[in-house]
């Protein structure tokens, strides 16, 4: 039911906070929904007032994303949790906030009208890995980091069974080189430990625009000729498959906490689109009435 999707919202960008804000959580519960294309505009309708409860009455915050590159028709609803315990109570609280705002039939409704509009879903409970992350933001920086970006570029990494270290041993690499580099941006990663299948690693990247992702330093170039020969062996070694996606950030679809709003409040709180339109639609009838009149 739409009770797992949004506490476990929004992405997959995934990996947003800092290891050193405990207050922020240490996992990512992450509910990845495909929509039946004819549905798009159903399942955005119900997500925006799933948004609207839980704004209103004190429920969950989640990042909702997009897809732009990859599977289509695709949302990613991405939540941050301190422990298992805080999934349990972020589920809770958004309930109590749609029962309050809709009622306990309203809102069961608006539940099973939810689940009309998918042809699957997955959940997955994520370890943030600091350890192996590059360049993560910090405690005073992170809403500024999260609520400034606007695309998540991200990898899932399917290891073989028994070679974990070995990519973790890789990831390390990669993050000791990087961080000497002036201009090397924040990588980010977290491995699943709910809801996957063997070993997934995400490596996942945040920008402002995709031009972000342009001009960035390689693995080449940061590992240099011999660190990136070891690093294709490795990685031929370890890796059973991957694929990639980048997603844009959906304001409309997201509850963020009020850090992350406040860092970038125009684009966090777009202007309601259907009151806009009934006002347009106001004013032109109105016109047109005057216009009969004279």
């Amino acid at each position: 039911m739409l009770r797992r999707a949004f506490w476990a919202v929004a992405a997959v960008v995934c990996l947003f906070v800092p290891s050193l804000v405990l207050a922020q959580g240490d996992y990512l519960d992450v509910y990845i929904a495909k929509v039946k294309p004819e549905k798009m505009a159903d399942a955005r309708a119900i997500t925006k007032r799933m948004v609207d409860a839980n704004r209103r009455n004190g429920g969950d915050n989640w990042i909702a994303m997009e897809s732009m590159y990859g599977e289509g028709d695709t949302i990613v609803f991405v939540s941050t949790r301190q422990d298992y315990a805080d999934a349990d109570k972020a589920g809770d609280a958004f309930m109590a906030a749609v029962n309050k705002a809709y009622g306990q039939d309203g809102a069961t409704k608006l539940l099973n009208d939810w689940e009309s509009c998918l042809r699957g879903s997955r959940t997955e409970f994520r370890k943030r890995r600091w350890d192996l992350s590059r360049k993560a933001p910090d405690a005073a920086s992170y809403a500024k980091f999260v609520g400034e970006s606007r695309l998540l570029r991200t990898t899932a990494v399917h290891i073989h069974p028994g070679r974990v270290s070995d990519f973790e041993a890789l990831l390390k690499d990669a993050k000791t080189a990087g961080e000497q580099m002036a201009n090397t941006q924040p990588v980010l990663v977290s491995q699943v430990i709910e809801g996957g299948v063997g070993t997934t690693f995400y490596i996942s990247s945040l920008r402002s625009a995709l031009g972000g992702f342009d001009k960035n330093p390689t693995i080449r170039e940061i590992l240099g000729e011999e660190g990136y020969k070891k690093f294709l062996q490795m990685s031929a070694d370890s890796i059973e498959s991957s694929e990639s996606a980048v997603y844009r950030f959906s304001a409309e679809l997201s509850n963020p906490t009020e850090e992350v709003r406040a860092a970038a409040s125009d684009f966090w709180n777009p202007k309601p689109v259907m009151a806009h339109a009934a006002k347009a639609k106001k004013s032109v009838e109105e016109a047109a009435q005057k216009k009969k009149q004279e």
